[in-house]
């Protein structure tokens, strides 16, 4: 009889890429021209947070531009980014990006129902805290259930972990 093979479904940041995006982006903000004199600045606001400072609205948003660019070219995904809306506090602008980390059992419910509805007979799902377990008989089974998870859209970032 064939053992079952599995792989996790999760949602995790990356600190590592994230902090060298957040120096790079630093980086470019204190080199370019257009950022210069405007009190331009990107942060982190403790573990899962960052806060981006400028002294116009415009400015806050663009060094969150260039931020998300930084994200981008080195392979993490937006989705994990939730900013605030730019609030004014004396002179300066404020943007606090948030760090989405991690399934709720809600956004779970959608993917174990799409693989159920969608995906190949004989798999299962299990949702184990903010993370899914998927598992089946055959390993080709799970190469379709990822590729069928990769193409659906959801609002936060999904990653492959311990396929065996």
């Amino acid at each position: 009889m064939a053992s079952e093979s599995s792989f996790d479904i999760v949602s995790k940041i990356d600190h590592q890429e994230v902090d060298n995006a957040l120096n790079q982006a630093a980086k470019e903000i204190s080199q370019r021209f257009d950022f210069k004199n405007t009190g331009a600045s990107i942060r982190w606001q403790g573990d899962q947070g960052i806060a981006i400072t400028a002294n116009a609205e415009d400015r806050a948003r663009a060094v969150l531009e260039v931020f998300r660019d930084k994200l981008v070219k080195r392979g993490q995904s937006l989705k994990m980014l939730d900013p605030s809306e730019p609030r004014t506090s004396g002179k300066e602008v404020r943007i606090d990006v948030a760090l989405k980390e991690g399934i709720s059992s809600e956004q779970a419910k959608k993917v174990s129902k799409l693989v159920r509805d969608e995906g190949p007979k004989g798999v299962k799902v299990q949702i184990m805290g903010e993370e899914l377990r998927v598992s089946a008989k055959k390993k080709d089974d799970l190469q379709e259930v990822i590729s069928l998870v990769k193409g659906a859209d959801y609002d936060f970032a999904v990653q492959f972990t311990n396929y065996r």
